[in-house]
Parts: C-alpha cells; sequence; structure tokens
C-alpha cells in the first residue's frame, strides 16, 4: 500500500453508512451508544439494544430464597437440642447373675448386674445390698449417649471353712427405682 492510497475519508466512512449489514458483534454488553456525524436521535442501531433489567425486589422473592436454608438449620437445631436436653435415660431392664455354684474356698464371687437402658445419656444411681447385712455407699455410673448397656460389679470375698446361703441385691435408686438379686452358697469343707 503506498502514501497516495491512504485516506482518513476512505478509513472513517462506516461513520456515515453505517456497518456492512451482514457484520454483527460476538457479543453484546451494556447499552449502544451512537455518536458522530450523520448520526440522528432516530438512528436504530445495527443490532438490538437492551435496557439493563432492574434488579429484582426484596420482599416475598428474597424470603423464598432463603426459607430452605432456614427449615435445614432450625430441624439440625432442633435435633441437637433433643439430643442434649431431650429424654432422660430409663431403665429398661435389670439382670443379677454369679456363679450359682459359690465361689471357692478363701476366694470371691463376682457379683455381675446387667442394666439396660434406653441409650439415652445420663447417670444411674443404685447400691449393693448383701444378705450378711453390708450396704455398699451410693454408687454412681455414667451412661453416654448411645450406650444401651451398663455392667456393674460387686466383689464379694469369703474366708474359713463352712456353708453360706449367700444374696447379693443391686438397687437402683435413680433414675426410677428397681431392683435384681442373685443367690449363691460359699462351701468350704
Amino acid at each position: 500500500m503506498s502514501d497516495d492510497d491512504y485516506s482518513a475519508t476512505v478509513l472513517g466512512s462506516h461513520w456515515f453508512t453505517g456497518p456492512a449489514p451482514d457484520v454483527r458483534p460476538d457479543r453484546v454488553e451494556g447499552s449502544v451508544l451512537r455518536f458522530g456525524p450523520g448520526v440522528t436521535a432516530h438512528a436504530t442501531a445495527p443490532f438490538p439494544a437492551r435496557e439493563p433489567s432492574a434488579p429484582p425486589r426484596g420482599g416475598r422473592r428474597g424470603l423464598r430464597r432463603y426459607a430452605l436454608a432456614a427449615a435445614v438449620l432450625a430441624a439440625v437445631l432442633l435435633y441437637l437440642g433433643w439430643q442434649r436436653l431431650g429424654p432422660a435415660v430409663e431403665v429398661r431392664e435389670l439382670a443379677v447373675t454369679t456363679d450359682p455354684g459359690g465361689p471357692g474356698c478363701d476366694s470371691a464371687a463376682d457379683v455381675t448386674a446387667v442394666v439396660r437402658t434406653n441409650g439415652r445419656p445420663g447417670t444411674l444411681r443404685y447400691e449393693w445390698v448383701r444378705s450378711d447385712g453390708t450396704r455398699s455407699a451410693p454408687l454412681t455410673e455414667r451412661v453416654a449417649s448411645g450406650q444401651a448397656e451398663a455392667h456393674l460389679h460387686l466383689l464379694w470375698t469369703f474366708r474359713g471353712r463352712g456353708t453360706v446361703a449367700a444374696r447379693a441385691e443391686l438397687r437402683i435408686l435413680e433414675p426410677q427405682p428397681r431392683s435384681a438379686a442373685a443367690d449363691f452358697t460359699y462351701r468350704c469343707g
């Protein structure tokens, strides 16, 4: 291209004639603003210009937007509150067992109680009462959430010769009174 072919009028001629009708932009962002010589107020854009839409107003649409999140949050909080402050531990079943043959000479009987609960957390308060007139001080057993059984033990030691019919009784004091016992015989000849 030589300097003689250059013309500012030729380069700027699109201001007067507009772009070719088959030329479309790849994308349109915002509104089209046309200015320059030959553009009148009534001239139309070569492609449709859209007015930006107003943002949606708050009110009901805003409430619906967060309704699901609020419902999920409320459900989680209710569940956690029920777990923490819901129904307390309850004793469902109580069984006390030991070797019915009793312990051997100068040994101890292992008396075991199985306390079945509702699986709620809490504290069991209990005492052991023996047939020889001995009573333990009140004892406690913490039950964790989901723990359906608690195992409580009494070791009762025997010494000397003779035969003794023995009875070990577990008394649950709290959360609700219950009791169960096991009988055995100590024999040493």
